[in-house]
């Protein structure tokens, strides 16, 4: 296996968390990355050198999951919450109520800015990054995640969690 088939695969626990923060749905996302992973490893010839291939590998996955969604054209309302794996101790009650609270406010959100919060937020892309993944400009970027911050901020009774960093 060369260097850049490596690299893919050392992504796939990042393209695995993408996939199910996008689908609430720990199969859906598995297929999911697995297609992306496939033709990643397949289309290889295509990635331009020197470019991210994290976020090379995030545009495949967002286009497979559109294409998905488009298909199916109705998405079940009971669909089970993701399956949120922890390191290192069990969460407290009251983080695993605020994470169901976040999730179930995600699933809310239309998907556009569902999935630039997800990308900003989550995979710590940075603007242009998530520009390139959804194939938008940077201003829709940054709006898309004003409106569906704020469209949090309601859906979640405004509640904000502030950690100490040190």
């Amino acid at each position: 296996m060369g260097q850049r088939e490596q690299d893919i695969v050392d992504l796939i626990p990042r393209l695995r968390r993408y996939a199910r923060a996008l689908t609430g749905q720990a199969d859906t996302a598995d297929d999911l990355v697995q297609d992306c992973v496939e033709r990643g490893l397949g289309r290889l010839h295509l990635w331009r050198a020197g470019s991210d291939l994290r976020a090379w590998l995030f545009t495949i996955m967002h286009n497979l999951h559109v294409n998905n969604v488009r298909r199916a054209r109705i998405r079940p309302d009971g669909a089970p919450l993701p399956e949120w794996e922890t390191a290192g101790s069990a969460p407290r009650q009251d983080d695993v109520v605020e994470l169901r609270s976040i999730v179930a406010a995600l699933r809310l959100l239309p998907d556009e800015q569902r999935e630039v919060i997800l990308l900003v937020g989550l995979e710590e892309l940075s603007y242009r990054e998530a520009a390139a993944v959804l194939d938008v400009p940077i201003g829709t970027v940054m709006s898309r995640l004003a409106r569906g911050r704020e469209k949090l901020r309601q859906l979640t009774g405004g509640r904000e969690r502030h950690e100490a960093k040190g």
